[in-house]
């Protein structure tokens, strides 16, 4: 939880944008689109660009010698692969990529079904596999499936697992009702985290009220779309 030295109101738009992982993700997109959703997260200044492992090289290539990192999400959108596979693909990443973060999709369907230790053995996998390489990873839980005693418990599996951030949403979740970084989700993460991992909030991320409530909650990072960022930035 970020402790802060003033009100989100008197940021700069480089100090905003710090919070900011542009999420450029839609699986649909051309190599043009990805381009340009790339480059301009890293023209606004933002923390990151988060984006599939196959935009990985263009990613690269646009960041590079830049503020901006690359953050990659691994067994997107849904969390359900083996632990080996898992393992499999962040280690490739983070071996042949300047990747600066991992976001993980835990296995929500596991949280649901109260398989405590078998949630934080599949993070703390992951979590080993980065590390050596300086790479922080993302536990994404899928907070709009799951009840606050879940939320509070997943949090609690990732800490064990040493995650570096826990996350609401994919973003990519139907058949739910959406309210991703919805305050009073995002209350419930910071309750629960204290100082002991950081808060990533994703989705629903579209009015700058909003990304400035979360920024004075003491949020730590935001995945904001890449329609929405100048939104939030006012720009």
């Amino acid at each position: 939880m970020k402790h802060l030295e003033k009100k989100a109101t008197d940021m700069t738009a480089k100090e905003l944008a710090a919070y900011i992982d542009q999420s450029v993700l839609k699986p649909e997109f051309t190599d043009a689109e990805i381009r340009r959703y790339i480059q301009e997260g890293v023209d606004f200044g933002c923390a990151a660009v988060c984006i599939n492992p196959s935009s990985l090289p263009i990613a690269e290539e646009l960041t590079k010698r830049t503020e901006t990192g690359v953050c990659v999400v691994c067994d997107f959108p849904f969390g359900t692969s083996t632990t080996a596979s898992k393992v499999l693909q962040a280690t490739d990443y983070c071996k042949k990529y300047a990747v600066k973060e991992l976001d993980i999709v835990a296995n929500f369907g596991w949280i649901r079904s109260g398989r405590w230790d078998d949630v934080t053995q599949d993070i703390a996998a992951v979590v080993s596999a980065c590390h050596p390489y300086g790479v922080e990873v993302k536990v994404i839980f899928e907070t709009d499936v799951l009840s606050e005693a879940e939320i509070r418990k997943a949090c609690e599996c990732a800490i064990e697992a040493k995650a570096d951030f826990v996350k609401t949403s994919t973003g990519f979740l139907t058949g739910h009702e959406s309210r991703g970084a919805a305050p009073d989700i995002i209350r419930i993460m910071l309750d629960q985290c204290g100082d002991r991992i950081k808060v990533k909030g994703s989705g629903c991320i579209r009015t700058r009220e909003h990304f400035l409530e979360l920024i004075d909650m003491g949020i730590d990072r935001m995945g904001v779309g890449y329609r929405s960022t100048p939104i939030v930035l006012g720009k």
